[in-house]
């Protein structure tokens, strides 16, 4: 039976053991685009050949609902449905759940779906909009490994959020809860030699969203990457975790260069629209825009789309 987890719990040297399904602890996983249709519904088609080609191309697993994934635009029940799809769509891989709201109510709601489905772990980032000290974040987080009674991870990304999740923070719920690794995103890089120090000390693992300098991620020591440009290269960041994670033979610059290029065309355009015009430009259909696009955005979309579909052809990934 799993424990019920609680800002005054007593500290455990390893929460996580208490739970049965394995918590993934490294690899290329794919922070999800979910394509959907002109009304905002999930487009299941695209949805399936998308995973399709991921799989295809050697990832290890998928973040659902992340920030990529837009899942604001999403209410809770059509966060549920979602989240069935791509649970569905997805096997065998695993699949990390985003569970992150400002509402407690749906965070614990999301949590106790994902243990449903059988999914391995959560994800849960700062509450966003209202700011949050960091005892409050503890508090929070706790609250979202209680209700989901399942490994999970935090997710720092405060450019989105706008509340960073301190060291101090992450080593609290590393000896309060069932804590399987975190995720950092955004422009603090050197965050990441912080957080693989504490995760060695505390038996978890980092993920990182720096998409475009993996082979500096892996040297540092984290475990894996969790990025918007899986969905668009996943070959290439693959091959980058085989050569720098793993120790296997293989040249690197060559993908890196071409992930560098990836990333500095598309980021002409704000995330995350900017995934979607790079997976149109390798063939995907990424669907209709959720929210609402400028033409002078649409104009900048269809200029990269073009652009970096003309790199893909002369680089052999079409």
């Amino acid at each position: 039976m799993n424990p019920t987890l609680t800002a005054d719990a007593p500290a455990s040297a390893s929460p996580i053991a208490a739970f049965p399904n394995a918590a993934p602890r490294h690899g290329i996983f794919a922070a999800l685009w979910l394509p959907a249709r002109a009304d905002g519904q999930l487009e299941r088609e695209a949805l399936a050949a998308h995973l399709g080609f991921l799989r295809r191309h050697g990832v290890h697993g998928i973040l659902a609902l992340g920030s990529t994934g837009e899942f604001p635009q999403f209410d809770l029940e059509e966060r549920k449905r979602v989240l069935e799809c791509v649970a569905e769509l997805a096997h065998p891989l695993p699949v990390i759940t985003n569970v992150s709201d400002i509402r407690p109510r749906a965070v614990a709601e999301l949590g106790r779906f994902a243990r449903q489905l059988g999914l391995p772990a959560i994800a849960i980032m700062p509450p966003g909009f209202f700011p949050s000290r960091q005892d409050d974040l503890l508090a929070h987080f706790l609250h979202a490994a209680d209700a989901a009674q399942l490994p999970t991870f935090l997710y720092n990304f405060p450019e989105l959020t706008g509340t960073r999740i301190d060291l101090s923070t992450v080593q609290a719920f590393s000896e309060r809860g069932p804590m399987a690794g975190i995720k950092q995103s955004g422009r603090e890089f050197a965050y990441h030699r912080d957080l693989v120090a504490l995760g060695t000390q505390r038996n978890f693992v980092v993920f990182s969203g720096a998409d475009t300098r993996l082979p500096e991620v892996f040297g540092l020591g984290a475990a894996g990457c969790i990025g918007g440009l899986v969905n668009i290269a996943p070959d290439l960041m693959v091959h980058l975790f085989n050569v720098c994670r793993l120790g296997r033979t293989g040249d690197i610059a060559p993908a890196f260069e071409r992930l560098r290029e990836i990333g500095d065309i598309i980021d002409r355009l704000t995330f995350p629209l900017n995934v979607a015009a790079g997976m149109e430009a390798r063939g995907l259909n990424p669907g209709s825009p959720k929210a609402v696009v400028s033409e002078s955005s649409r104009h900048l979309y269809r200029e990269i789309v073009q652009e970096l579909g003309s790199r893909f052809r002369q680089w052999g990934m079409t």
